[in-house]
């Protein structure tokens, strides 16, 4: 697996490039802004980008959206209960965190449980609402990618449209934490931690 993570746009979001060593293919996660950035480093691991996923509809976490799919044809993936709002730039946030209104069509509406594949590599939605009606998480092999569902020892916000804090402490409670200690989890924003660090040390849930 060829993985990078690194951060986009003034509100510092992880975007996260998993590609695929066999047929030279990747997701995009979460490109959140920098297109030119997010470019150059597709174009450094010679990767082809087949799909983006998202795991929240959040104007900081798709900023760069257009520019890869009109670049690359690249399928967007997001779960279901989000995508009415990814298409709504009033909801979305877009003109206030990019500065621009940005309305996006998916391509395929995500469900728990689903399973994408891309050459060796399986990517598996789980459905953790909380921060929105729709967040996800994706595992990937030994790491998770969480968005803005958990953070290293803090959790995302609730109080925006489609948040709930009961959800959001039962999604990591019930749908994360059941996962094996050792999983790395990549956030979407700061610093990577492990399942086992945050039950261990995260407040909101000690």
């Amino acid at each position: 697996m060829i993985f990078k993570g690194f951060a986009v746009g003034s509100y510092y979001s992880n975007c996260y490039i998993v590609g695929s060593e066999t047929v030279r293919e990747a997701a995009i996660i979460d490109p959140g802004a920098d297109f030119n950035k997010i470019d150059s480093l597709i174009k450094e691991l010679k990767l082809i980008p087949k799909m983006i996923i998202l795991t929240h509809f959040h104007g900081d976490h798709i900023g760069a959206v257009l520019d890869i799919v009109e670049k690359y044809s690249t399928k967007v993936y997001i779960h279901k209960d989000d995508a009415e709002y990814l298409k709504d730039s009033n909801i979305n946030f877009s003109k206030q965190i990019v500065g621009k209104n940005i309305s996006i069509k998916p391509d395929v509406l995500l469900n728990d449980g689903d399973v994408l594949e891309l050459g060796e590599l399986k990517f598996e939605i789980i459905h953790t609402p909380g921060h929105t009606k729709g967040g996800i998480c994706i595992k990937v092999g030994n790491i998770m990618m969480t968005g803005d569902t958990l953070f290293n020892k803090s959790i995302g916000r609730t109080d925006l449209p489609g948040g709930s804090y009961e959800e959001l402490i039962n999604s990591v409670k019930e749908k994360i934490f059941k996962f094996d200690e050792d999983i790395t989890i990549y956030p979407g924003h700061n610093s990577p931690s492990t399942i086992k660090s945050e039950k261990l040390g995260n407040p909101f849930f000690n």
